[in-house]
């Protein structure tokens, strides 16, 4: 019996356990015009475990979907492209950033405005699901040639 509730422990401290391997930094949207139906969102994902991880998806009560994509230069026209997800290595992170990796939020319930914070929960291949605030903010003009 005794055998029985420590396996019950250990199983049950394992998922929290991962979820404290992922740590976010500086999570922040882009904010958007009157009318925008998409927006952008960075952050900077450590991975402090000795295992590989993935984000694998995001949902947001603030859009109707999120999408992960990736920025990549085309001759001299940056596109977008939807990707399955980013691989954070182990003791190590992958950053979000304008003009390259971002969360995109679809169809956007309202416009995003400067100071308010967006709720996002990240799921995780290893680490389940994370909620996280993100700042909305202004940002600097996008690249010349950045197509969405």
């Amino acid at each position: 019996m005794r055998t029985a509730r420590a396996v019950s422990v250990v199983l049950l401290w394992l998922p929290l356990a991962a979820w404290a391997q992922v740590d976010i930094q500086d999570p922040w949207a882009r904010a958007t015009a009157p009318g925008a139906k998409v927006a952008a969102g960075y952050m900077v994902i450590r991975n402090k475990g000795a295992s590989p991880d993935r984000l694998v998806s995001a949902s947001t009560p603030s859009a109707a979907r999120m999408e992960t994509h990736v920025t990549q230069r085309d001759g001299e026209i940056m596109r977008m492209r939807e990707v399955k997800g980013y691989d954070i290595p182990a003791g190590g992170s992958f950053e979000l950033k304008p003009g390259g990796a971002h969360l995109m939020f679809v169809d956007i319930k309202q416009p995003f405005k400067d100071g308010e914070r967006v709720s996002v929960t990240l799921r995780f291949e290893k680490a389940g699901e994370k909620t996280v605030e993100f700042a909305v903010r202004r940002a600097a003009p996008m690249p010349h040639g950045h197509g969405h």
